[in-house]
């Protein structure tokens, strides 16, 4: 997709409530970051009292994939979850905004070597990913030393998505934007050696899946993944990123391809994903976006896990 440029309609009136909106998170973000963490937690929890869906959604996943622990520790989980989702609001905009410098001072990362044999042996990479409360960062942190193309779906709003995309491509001069649907032009990318940040991990409906188990359930699992690896000849590059307890950044790793993938079958493929985004997950609980419907795709014949809205 070509580079988003400013248009004279974005200026329109209607428009208005939204430029200021960002311009008092522009300058809100201009805080040090631990006040931005301590603001961060509480718009997290008022975001736990007021968006009753969300924290519903996000409890009964808790409940599905942690029934091991006490209502007490899950309640817990997810008060620590939605203030983790409170501060990505200010990553966000961080890593939109802040200086690269200044940024760029956050970050730890490891494996980097993993992205560099590829793009040097000419082969692409899925930079396999989940989908964190901190994948916005951490896809900006890891852009500053690594091109990463990433798959895009575009935003409702045309003022909003000019400002998220120039925000998110400010990191990779060369990256390019895919729009989700085009599995042509991913190949394309894949085949010419570049890397390509993708999450397999939501449910996209029964059609386009397979039911293997993520935490002991059947879950609907994409099978792009295998497809993008083998018609674009690529390596799956598991990626992860967390942010530290202490408050002094992130910690990003980029771990070793996945040998012998794809495997004969898909199932296959999608079991081993399966049990790569649960080990990410149970290493760092409390910031993934438990506030999507994973398991809203029964097999068929087995009766739904969530309640109608």
């Amino acid at each position: 997709m070509p580079r988003p440029s400013f248009r004279r309609a974005f200026l329109h009136p209607r428009h208005w409530p939204l430029w200021l909106g960002l311009g008092l998170l522009w300058l809100t973000v201009q805080l040090p970051y631990p006040v931005l963490l301590r603001i961060g937690g509480l718009l997290g929890r008022a975001m736990g009292v007021f968006a009753t869906d969300r924290r519903m959604i996000a409890a009964r996943n808790l409940e599905l994939c942690f029934p091991e622990l006490s209502r007490q520790e899950r309640a817990r989980l997810l008060r620590e979850n939605f203030r983790s989702t409170g501060i990505a609001f200010f990553e966000m905009a961080m890593s939109w905004w802040w200086p690269k410098a200044r940024l760029a001072r956050l970050a730890k990362i490891e494996g980097l070597e993993h992205l560099r044999q590829a793009q040097a042996a000419a082969e692409g990479a899925i930079l396999m990913a989940a989908h964190f409360t901190t994948l916005e960062i951490g896809a900006a942190l890891l852009g500053q030393h690594h091109t990463i193309d990433g798959m895009y779906r575009e935003h409702g709003n045309p003022v909003f998505d000019y400002v998220q995309r120039r925000g998110r491509e400010r990191h990779n001069q060369d990256a390019l934007a895919v729009e989700r649907e085009d599995v042509r032009g991913m190949m394309k990318l894949l085949r010419k050696g570049r890397a390509i940040w993708y999450a397999p991990d939501q449910d996209y409906g029964a059609k386009q899946s397979v039911f293997v188990p993520l935490f002991g359930i059947p879950a609907a699992t994409v099978t792009a993944t295998s497809t993008f690896a083998r018609l674009g000849k690529a390596r799956v590059i598991p990626f992860t990123q967390v942010r530290l307890a202490d408050g002094s950044g992130y910690r990003l790793v980029v771990h070793p391809p996945l040998a012998d993938f794809p495997a004969e079958t898909v199932e296959e493929d999608c079991l081993r994903i399966n049990q790569w985004v649960e080990q990410a997950i149970r290493e760092c609980p409390e910031q993934y976006l438990w506030t999507h419907r994973r398991f809203k795709s029964p097999p068929e014949g087995t009766p739904r896990l969530y309640p109608k809205r």
